[in-house]
This record gives structure tokens, C-alpha cells and sequence, in this order.
């Protein structure tokens, strides 16, 4: 089913399929319906704020509510499975019409990391660029930024952390994110144990860089204050 590999960074491996799409059952209803829902879908607008970018992107709920309007009114449907078999995560996107016509296609890749959250990164960036393929929307590159990058305030200083977070993939980026939010909630609820505790639930170095270089320096300050209490308490 599945065919060549190819690497597009050294964390984040595409699996290209021998078949990119099945049209086996492929109707000519389908495709006049295809055809004319087209002709009335809007490429999708970037309505999602990445929060540590000054910019926009089309998350999956935007592209489907871009489409799934316009493919009802003209009897299509849409599909998407996933699974995960311990080494690749895929995603089989099928759109289908009421006349029993269909046609499927599945993108599959290798997660930055093979824990729940890293399998959901990838899950999610999947259906989203199979979604925008197969109905044809145009879409902003990632949520991560991959493709541009914030352009650096002109007092900013360089600090050994600068770009670690640009130069990880979308999707070990998107698990960066969420501990990044995670910490910032346990900041501002004065759980600094808490902060600290999810600041320390990353175990990739380059994953803690980002995450770090995401942090304001009160953050920072009060995640390495408690952290050096803890190494004064063990030693003593």
C-alpha cells in the first residue's frame, strides 16, 4: 500500500503512497458534483492566531467549515480514518456522493514523537493538508510557521535559544505549543510547581530549547528559581 519514504527534515518522514488516490469507484455524478461544489468553495481563511507568530492561519475547523457546506448542498460527503500502528500515523480522507460514488486517498508520515500528544500533532497536520488536497482549498503553509518566519524585534538580543523553536517541525512545534500554554496557565494560576512540573514533562532536548525560548522571563525566572530549591533541598 504504501511506497518510497521521503525525508523532509531529520524529525519528520513522508510516506508517498503507490497509489496517491483510489478513483476505482468513481461516479459521473461525483465528478459533475465535484465540479460544481468547486466552483463555490472559497479557499479558507486564516482565522486562527498562532500565538507566538504576528500571523494567521487556516486551522482544520475553518477548512471544514469551508467545504462541508458547500459539499452537502450538492450531495457530497467527507471521510477521514486514522490509525496509528506503533510507527507511522494515517490518515485515509474519502469523499463521497450520494449516487454510491467515492474516491480515497491516504497520507501517512512518521510522528516527531511516539507519545499521545505527538501522534495528535500528526493526526491533526494530516487530515488538514489531505482535507485542503482533496477538495481542493488552498490553505496557509502550518501552523508552525515553517514557512516564514517571525521577523525579530529589533531590541531583541541573541540569546543561545533564538530559532530553536523556528527549526523544529510543525508538528514537534505544535507539541511545544501546548506545553508552552500549559505553563503559562499554571504561571498565572501561582502554581509554580505545576509550571515547573510541565516545563520538565519534555524530555527532548531540542523540543525543551523551543519551549524555553517560548517563555517570558518571569516564567523563566521563577521555573529555574524553583528549580534550583529542589537540587539546594536533595543536596542538604
Amino acid at each position: 500500500m504504501y511506497g518510497n519514504t521521503t525525508p523532509i527534515t531529520s524529525n519528520h518522514t513522508f510516506i508517498l503512497p503507490k497509489q496517491p488516490m483510489n478513483t476505482e469507484k468513481t461516479t459521473p455524478e461525483l465528478c459533475e458534483a465535484l465540479a460544481k461544489a468547486q466552483a463555490e468553495i472559497e479557499n479558507a481563511t486564516k482565522s486562527s492566531a498562532n500565538p507566538f507568530f504576528k500571523s494567521k492561519y487556516a486551522d482544520l475547523a475553518e477548512v471544514l467549515n469551508t467545504v462541508r457546506p458547500v459539499f452537502a448542498k450538492h450531495g457530497l460527503a467527507i471521510i477521514q480514518g486514522t490509525s496509528f500502528d506503533g510507527n507511522l500515523v494515517h490518515v485515509e480522507t474519502v469523499v463521497t456522493h450520494s449516487s454510491n460514488g467515492m474516491i480515497s486517498s491516504v497520507a501517512s508520515c512518521v510522528p516527531a514523537k511516539h507519545d499521545a500528544q505527538g501522534v495528535g500533532a500528526s493526526t491533526t497536520y494530516l487530515r488538514r493538508y489531505s482535507l485542503a488536497g482533496m477538495t481542493g482549498v488552498a490553505q496557509e503553509d502550518d501552523d508552525g510557521n515553517s514557512a516564514s518566519k517571525a521577523p525579530p524585534k529589533k531590541s531583541m538580543i541573541n540569546s543561545p535559544t533564538m530559532g530553536a523553536f523556528d527549526s523544529l517541525h510543525p508538528a514537534r512545534q505544535s507539541i511545544v505549543v501546548d506545553v508552552a500554554e500549559a505553563v503559562k496557565e499554571r504561571f498565572a494560576a501561582d502554581d509554580i510547581v505545576g509550571a515547573y512540573e510541565e516545563y520538565n514533562g519534555l524530555t527532548d532536548v531540542e523540543e525543551k530549547t523551543g519551549l524555553w525560548s517560548l517563555l517570558d522571563s518571569k516564567v523563566r525566572s521563577a521555573i529555574k528559581k524553583h528549580g534550583e530549591s529542589l537540587k539546594a533541598t536533595n543536596v542538604t
